[in-house]
This record gives structure tokens, sequence and C-alpha cells, in this order.
């Protein structure tokens, strides 16, 4: 591992390398000596950095340039420079992986440079500079509007991204038996900021599931799911962050587990059940391990699978859970449940809620769930559902009180008209009597009606 002070330095030297990269190709053609030597440079330093790092991680904190978790001084005038061509570009982070090729750091340079000579509105930085080992990251822009980060578009990126990271995290636990801490610190903290942000957007995001990316979907929607439920308790700032990371490595023992186990599209015999339920110690021994990962992470790794009552595995004897573990568990359990997969159809919502609030509180805390049904809601915001009207709509924002009532916007009459104006409704505001809908009687699922659910909210 490296020390302080040589890590501090390899951080300097990429910053100052991959400025030097960025202003060769703005001054010269592509293939240009200059260009060359500085691209040579910035792949030395990025594999120097690479020999303890599965990921190296480039960004922008607080007006401030990091290299993974490391702030970097500012002041000289090729940091500020790199600075404002970052966010010229709306760019927040680069993450670039171990497996990255020479070809591939030179495209991503000369692409960069490229998108600089664009006009704004042309850019769209992040979909052109991604590639199989960099991943870029966009930020909201300071000058825009303040509600700019409710933006569809945005939640959407940032959701693709942090799959993006997970999987990188993941892979390097599998290869390395150690997460990469700063690629997932760094994505956990663009998540947490878009719970705060925009809590219902990133919650309806994590229902619209990649089920190829189970594994990945799966890691990123729990940790947003148990930050969101934290947020709920009055957690924020840096523990908000903990619960988040904790979260989304809950699974990471699983890295141990047998593919062929892993993946069974059966139910697994007594044997495999029995190797399956190792991956809690293995999580938590990995996490242990691992250098910067905070202690609460291998804590919940160990716990998430126990109930409240102290059954469970693995079989210890608890006093008690921690917060986080229950909260990630209430989380686990809803997300799994809702995934459809080569061996489990999606349950509706109405039935997963169920699930948790059975056996009188001995696998989860009751008010605990109660707080869970409150923020997802029976029927959760970016549904689409049938009204007892027969129209149908997309849940806007659930109702406590009433969850089979919440706010909808109909997309589609009860003739089977599509409305060119869809309007929005308050069920939970009909009066008896009303000729629209005063619940909702069914979910539907959006892909049989050509819809996504998410433009609409």
């Amino acid at each position: 591992m490296l020390d302080a002070t040589t890590r501090t330095q390899l951080s300097d030297d990429l910053l100052r390398r991959f400025g030097a990269a960025l202003r060769g190709v703005h001054l010269y053609a592509p293939n240009h000596p200059i260009v060359t030597r500085n691209l040579d440079s910035l792949a030395d330093v990025l594999r120097a950095l690479h020999e303890h790092e599965a990921t190296v991680v480039i960004g922008i904190l607080e007006e401030e340039l990091i290299v993974g978790d490391l702030p970097m001084s500012k002041a000289s005038a090729s940091m500020g420079e790199l600075i404002r061509r970052l966010t010229a570009l709306g760019v927040e982070r680069i993450t670039i992986a171990r497996d990255v090729s020479a070809e591939e750091l030179k495209a991503f340079v000369i692409k960069f440079g490229q998108l600089e000579k664009l006009p704004s509105k042309e850019q769209n930085a992040a979909g052109q500079l991604d590639s199989q080992n960099i991943h870029v990251g966009r930020v909201t822009m300071t000058e825009q509007a303040p509600d700019a980060g409710s933006d569809a578009a945005t939640i959407r990126r940032l959701y693709a991204e942090a799959v993006s990271v997970a999987s990188m995290v993941w892979e390097s636990a599998r290869s390395e038996e150690r997460p990469d801490p700063s690629a997932a610190q760094n994505m956990i903290d663009g998540l947490a900021h878009a719970v705060l942000q925009n809590r219902p957007a990133l919650l309806a995001l994590t229902a619209l599931k990649d089920y190829d990316n189970y594994t990945f979907t799966h890691m990123v929607n729990v940790a947003i799911l148990t930050m969101a439920q934290a947020r709920g308790l009055g957690i924020e700032g840096p523990q908000l962050r903990e619960f988040g990371l904790a979260a989304l490595m809950h699974d990471i023992g699983k890295v141990k587990t047998p593919s062929e186990i892993l993946n069974k599209p059966d139910k697994l015999t007594d044997e495999e059940f029995t190797i399956m339920k190792r991956h809690t110690v293995d999580g938590a021994e990995i996490l242990r391990a691992t250098p910067d990962i905070p202690a609460l992470a291998p804590v919940v790794a160990f716990e998430h699978h126990l109930r409240i009552d102290g059954t469970g595995y693995p079989a210890v004897s608890r006093n008690g859970l921690n917060l986080a573990t229950m909260l990630c568990g209430i989380a686990d359990v809803y997300d799994a449940m809702r995934s459809q997969r080569k061996y489990q159809q999606a349950f509706p919502s109405e039935r997963i809620l169920l699930v948790l609030q059975r056996n009188d509180g001995s696998q989860f805390d009751q008010n605990l769930v109660r707080r869970f049904v409150q923020l997802v809601g029976i029927y959760p915001v970016g549904n689409l559902v049938k009204l007892d009207t027969g129209e149908i709509a997309i849940v806007l924002q659930t109702h406590a009180p009433d969850p089979h009532r919440p706010k909808v916007r109909i997309l589609i009459s009860a003739d089977g008209t599509r409305l060119e104006l869809p309007r929005d409704v308050n069920l939970w505001e009909m009066e008896a009597g009303s000729r629209r809908g005063s619940s909702v009687s069914a979910p539907l699922n959006p892909a049989d009606y050509g819809i996504d659910p998410f433009t609409f909210i």
C-alpha cells in the first residue's frame, strides 16, 4: 500500500500530466510528438497508481480537485485550468480502471479536446467520453436553476454511472479480494446528494431494472433505499454516506460464492445453501481487510441476514442489530422480491410489503417497516397503475395516510384513448361518488403500453 507522501506525489503528478495531455490535444494534431509524449507520461503515472488501486478517480468536490478521496491543492495555474476545463464540459469525476489501454486513453483525451470545441448544447460529454474502462460523471452546473438537479436525464445518468461503478467495485473485490474504496465512496457521495435533492425521482428509478445486471443494480438500489430510509430518520452528512456505503457492500462476500451456486436458476440444495450462507462472513472479512472502509460496512455485511428475534444466519448470539443493518435488511428483501429474474417473477408492491410486515415483527422492526411503507408507498412513484375507473396513470406522489390513493398523472382514458394532455389528480382528495377514480385497483407493466414511466415524473 502506498504511503501518504508517495500517494500525494503520484496524485499531483497525475493531475499535472492529465492537464498537459489536454492542453496538447488542444494545440497540436493528435499524432504530434508532444501529444504522444504527454500521453505516454500520463499512462506511466496511471500505471504506478493502478499497481495499488483497481481504479483511479479524478473528480471535483466543492470546487477542489480530488484523486480518489485525497483533496489536491488548486493553488497552481495548471490546477485551476484543469478545474475550468472539466467544469466547462460538466464533468464531475472520471473513473479509470486498471485495464485501460494506451489506445483507449488516447481516444479519451482526443475526444475530450474535440468536445471542448463544440457548442455546449452539442457536447454530451458523459455519453461520448465513456468507454469500457473509463467512465465519466457529469455535474449539475452551479449557474443552472436550483431545481436542475431534478432533471430526469441527470438522475438517469447518475444511476447508470453508479451501476457501472458497482460492477468495477465487484470485480476488484473478486480479483483482488478487496473492493475499491475510492470508487465506491465517490459513487455513494453522488447518490447521497441525489437522495437529499430529489429522493422521489431516484427511488422511482430503482424500479426500472436492468435484469441483465441484477447483481449491480441490486447493490445500487439497496444503497439508495437504505439512504432514503436513513434520511427519513434524520440521518445526514458523513453518517448517511456510511449507511449508503455499507448497504452497497452488503453482499460483497458473494464474490467468493461459486458461480454455479450464485446463478443457479432452481432452488438450492441444503449443501448449496450452506455454502451460500458463508457470504456474510466472507463479506465481513473482505471489508475488514480493506483500508479506508468504514467500520460500519463489515458489521452490516455480517448481520444483514440476521433477524431481530435472533434467528437467521450466521448463527451467533446478538443483543441487537445495528440500525444500518435493519434498514439494509428491509431494502434488501424489498428490492430482491420486486426483481424479475429467470427463476423468479416480480411480486407486486402490496405483496412485498405484506411479507415485510409478517411474523409479528420477528424478522423486521415494524416501526421501521411502517416508515418504509410510507416512504415508497404500496404503489411507488413511477409505477404504472390502473384506476378503479379504468383509466391508466403514473404514480407521482405517495400518500402516507392512504397508500391506495396516491397523486397520479392520467395518461390513458377509460376507453383506451391516450391523452394528448395528461392530467394530474390527487386521488385522496376525490369525493364520494366522483366520476373519476378514487383509488388504484392494480399495478400494470409499462412495457405492455410502450410507456417509460420516468419521463412523466
